[in-house]
């Protein structure tokens, strides 16, 4: 059997996630980078290298989650096979438990961030840059604030520097939440970023929903699907026509299909600039 710690980051790998440098192979929860960039902490993993090597991993961020267990030749024994699964069972509770607390925590920093917050203005920055307004944002320490709602909950803010650089709040619940701009009437359209959203709204004055990234589009669909199931959907796609496979012009068509909406695509023309691929650009 081959290095059971190397088969295990190949998992995390194929996975689509940045495998941790070092694992510790000591059944306790670990967090590591799931990108690759030393601040970030998305990334969780258990692992078990005594008897049969195996673990579970994921990603707070995305909502990722895989388990891994070493091939021994043979098949698992009944009294073998019932100990890896309580064993699975029990890292999964302590992986449940932590997410727990840092949603909880992330809940707590961001009423309190949006509560100090100050009203953001016009002219800040990124909007004057986007040519968008700011349609309920806040300002801390300079940021754009963006709350990221589950319905009436605050899970977590998305934090835009003025020159466009993004961040959330570590360890939120992000899946599913959004940011709405304007009021459901008869339409409601989704997008990824604020100033898309924004420019969307300003144009059509149709209620828009952030939903932050093309991940989140599906969830997001969903939600609103659920919450105003008489009302026309669009979901308004980034069209990343340079970047391999398209994400976000794949993730809006698949979430289009999924609960019965509208799709509408940016159209660029023949004089297309390089960097354009979203409604705001």
């Amino acid at each position: 059997m081959t290095n059971p710690i190397e088969q295990f980051r190949g998992a995390i790998e194929s996975a689509g996630l940045h495998p941790p440098e070092v694992v510790q192979p000591d059944g306790k929860l670990h967090r590591f980078a799931t990108s690759g960039r030393p601040s970030d902490d998305a990334g969780w993993y258990v692992f078990h290298n005594d008897g049969i090597p195996a673990g579970v991993f994921g990603d707070w961020r995305t909502g990722t989650t895989g388990t891994w267990r070493a091939d021994i030749g043979r098949r698992l024994s009944r009294e073998e096979e019932a100990a890896h699964q309580a064993r699975i069972n029990r890292m999964r509770r302590e992986r449940e438990a932590e997410e727990a607390r840092r949603q909880s925590e992330a809940r707590a920093t961001a009423a309190r961030i949006w509560r100090e917050a100050g009203a953001a203005q016009d002219d800040h920055p990124y909007l004057a840059r986007k040519e968008v307004k700011a349609h309920g944002l806040r300002v801390h320490e300079g940021a754009l604030v963006v709350p990221v709602r589950d319905g009436e909950i605050l899970n977590s803010l998305q934090f835009i520097a003025p020159d466009g650089r993004k961040r959330f709040l570590a360890g939120a619940h992000v899946s599913g939440c959004y940011f709405s701009i304007g009021t459901p009437k008869e339409t409601i359209c989704i997008a990824e970023g604020y100033a898309t959203a924004a420019t969307i709204h300003e144009t059509t004055g149709h209620a828009v929903a952030v939903a932050f990234n093309a991940g989140n589009l599906l969830p997001v669909a969903q939600t609103l699907r659920t919450k105003f199931p008489e009302l026309r959907l669009i979901l308004c796609s980034d069209d990343d026509a340079y970047t391999p496979g398209n994400p976000g012009l794949s993730k809006a068509r698949e979430a289009a299909r999924a609960v019965g909406a509208w799709l509408a695509v940016p159209a660029f023309g023949e004089n297309r600039p390089p960097d354009a691929s979203d409604f705001n650009d």
